[in-house]
């Protein structure tokens, strides 16, 4: 799920554009709703067309002040042991270096998380941030979650708000080389998206 906060938008479309203006409701206002960002800045009486798209969603290389806008969640189907030596997802490209535990969660390719994010990106599970092991699949991916024991339908925030103790969004471009319009403009077009205060 996408959760995009209409609170970070409304507070960066007041910022000062850091560069020259960008069509922002490209891309289906790229990835973070055409429709829902137009009627958020047409209430505040801003001009789109005067606004620099990374400071407006609160992408890596915009003003400092800005928030993001649009955070990725999952959610644990279940946990299970992990002993030494055994492997998880297609190929087992990870292998347990010790007994540990690992959760299924929400959330795969189909949804976003690119697939080159196993074995390198960290989710946040209750203020830890946990390792995705793996390959990413198409609708899950597998997380190593060491003593924790999250409940079965707790939250996963794959990328959000650095202040907020989440992983963000510039882990994701430095890991995949992507740019961060790039993965959002993937992830809200493919996640179901939430508007939250």
């Amino acid at each position: 799920m996408a959760r995009l906060s209409e609170q970070n938008l409304r507070a960066n479309a007041a910022l000062t554009p850091a560069g020259p203006a960008d069509d922002v409701l490209a891309v289906d206002a790229w990835g973070h709703g055409a429709d829902w960002v137009a009627s958020v800045l047409a209430s505040l009486d801003v001009d789109a067309d005067e606004l620099q798209a990374a400071t407006l969603f609160g992408l890596p290389g915009g003003d400092l002040r800005a928030r993001p806008v649009l955070s990725l969640h999952g959610r644990v189907l279940g946990t299970k042991p992990l002993l030494t030596g055994e492997g998880v997802s297609y190929g087992y490209t990870h292998r347990a270096s010790r007994d540990t535990s690992v959760a299924l969660v929400t959330g795969g390719y189909a949804q976003g998380v690119v697939r080159s994010l196993g074995n390198i990106a960290d989710v946040t599970i209750s203020g830890r941030r946990h390792r995705i092991v793996g390959r990413v699949a198409m609708d899950v991916c597998v997380v190593d979650i060491e003593d924790a024991r999250p409940l079965r339908g707790s939250d996963v925030v794959f990328f959000g708000d650095p202040d907020a103790g989440h992983p963000s969004l510039g882990e994701w471009t430095d890991a995949t080389g992507w740019s961060a319009g790039e993965i959002v403009a993937v992830v809200g077009g493919r996640a179901v998206r939430t508007v939250v205060a």
